[in-house]
């Protein structure tokens, strides 16, 4: 499989959702196979570099190639081969449909995503109060 497109409806703000979803201080929170995100700057923009460690303790880098608040981000695997995109809809009053589209470039996604991690989003942001 060369790409993978999830997609799943928040019932919440859109910058509140766009927000949770980009901190890395909330990432091991919604995506197990993470245990520790990190960034080199904030606020998040076109060039920040994102860290994240397994829980194999092996650290993976990302750099942000597309920003747009509140709409999307685009995030680029440090090999170049490997690319990740965010796309957040409002929909109704107070809640927001997420995209997750992922791809290679080259040979077939190694693990990915499925619709239990972004339910597990919709699941933390949502009893959050």
């Amino acid at each position: 499989m060369k790409s993978n497109k999830l997609i799943v409806k928040i019932n919440k703000p859109v910058h509140e959702v766009f927000a949770f979803t980009l901190n890395p201080d909330n990432t091991p929170s919604w995506i197990s196979s993470i245990v520790k995100e990190e960034v080199n700057e904030k606020p998040t923009k076109i060039g920040t570099i994102y860290r994240n460690k397994n829980q194999n303790g092996k650290w993976s880098e990302y750099t942000v190639t597309a920003y747009k608040e509140n709409e999307l981000f685009i995030f680029n695997s440090d090999d170049g081969n490997y690319s990740v995109r965010y796309t957040f809809t409002p929909v109704g009053g107070n809640a927001v449909e997420v995209e997750y589209y992922e791809w290679v470039n080259q040979g077939d996604l190694k693990e990915p995503f499925t619709i239990e991690v972004l339910n597990k989003l919709k699941l933390v942001l949502e009893s959050l109060s």
